[in-house]
């Protein structure tokens, strides 16, 4: 095809066998799209292509992804608002014979496998490294291993008894996200070998059975959102990087639940983050002066 299509926050970029999209970064695009700014998707990963009447004198082409093809739609298993949905490109109504040329142009090069859900993902990640604040700690992910740090001010007594956590791609079956948009996101790892120290027969039970039996703000292996904390532009791509990266190490056997890290010394500006944060909910009256003093003492004691 070789063209371009200017959208509404975004602009698609045809190509012959993919269509590059580009986000705008204007302070009205979501913020998703931001955090996004381009993606190639493959016209072998899209099941269809519709083009439909928008709101307010518009047209919107919505290029429909095959199941499993992309890791950033299935960390967010359809909570995604429609607004926020990177696939749908609006359109001012003057452009609607233009969309429908594209939308033809694209039809004609899906495959017999379109119909099918993807065995592979055939859309790239996002790519670490990458972290975000969530409301009981923050989380950080470089490729290999996945973090969680509590912070003293919103972590539960379960996970800051259980300290600090490290969890190996390689020792993690999946993620579940839920997204901050409604009553209490969170975002969960689902170890690998999550029933192995039952001493059970049979299969392994399946890892997202065993963490609902487990609140979230009681659960080490997640972080839980709150108002202005896990926002969807931070967690949802960070969720879909990480299970990209447990997609393409699924075939390591391993079965050890991960554990609590100890004994090392704490990074420096984890600490500084720690005490601002710390000093924020000071400043709003939520800590005294004098647990203000002494939890600001014993975090600079960890340096």
């Amino acid at each position: 095809m070789g063209d371009v299509l200017a959208g509404i926050h975004a602009t698609w970029e045809f190509d012959t066998d993919s269509v590059l999209i580009r986000f705008e970064r204007g302070i009205r695009a979501p913020r998703l799209f931001q955090s996004l700014r381009e993606r190639r998707i493959p016209y072998a990963a899209l099941s269809s292509v519709t083009l439909t009447p928008g709101k307010r004198g518009t047209v919107v082409l919505h290029a429909v992804p095959r199941p499993g093809a992309d890791p950033l739609l299935e960390a967010a298993a359809g909570q995604l608002k429609e607004s926020g949905d990177p696939y749908r490109l609006v359109l001012p109504a003057e452009s609607e014979k233009l969309a429908e040329y594209y939308a033809d142009e694209m039809r004609a090069v899906l495959g017999d496998e379109a119909s099918l859900p993807a065995d592979r993902f055939m859309v790239t990640a996002p790519e670490p490294p990458m972290h975000f604040k969530a409301y009981d700690g923050r989380a950080a992910f470089d490729g290999k291993l996945v973090s969680f740090r509590w912070f003293w001010t919103g972590a539960s007594s379960a996970k800051w008894k259980a300290g600090d956590q490290s969890f190996p791609v390689a020792e993690l079956a999946g993620i579940e996200w839920r997204s901050p948009d409604a009553f209490e996101g969170y975002l969960r790892l689902l170890p690998r070998g999550a029933g192995a120290e039952s001493g059970e027969d049979g299969p392994e039970p399946d890892p997202q059975v065993v963490a609902a039996r487990v609140q979230p703000d009681q659960d080490p292996a997640a972080v839980t959102f709150g108002l202005g904390y896990g926002p969807v532009h931070e967690s949802l791509p960070f969720a879909a990087a990480v299970l990209e990266s447990v997609r393409r190490t699924q075939s390591v056997p391993v079965a050890t639940v991960p554990g609590p890290v100890g004994g090392a010394r704490r990074d420096p500006a984890d600490i500084a983050e720690r005490i601002r944060h710390l000093g924020d909910l000071h400043q709003a009256g939520l800590v005294t002066d004098a647990e203000y003093s002494a939890k600001k003492a014993e975090l600079l004691a960890e340096l």
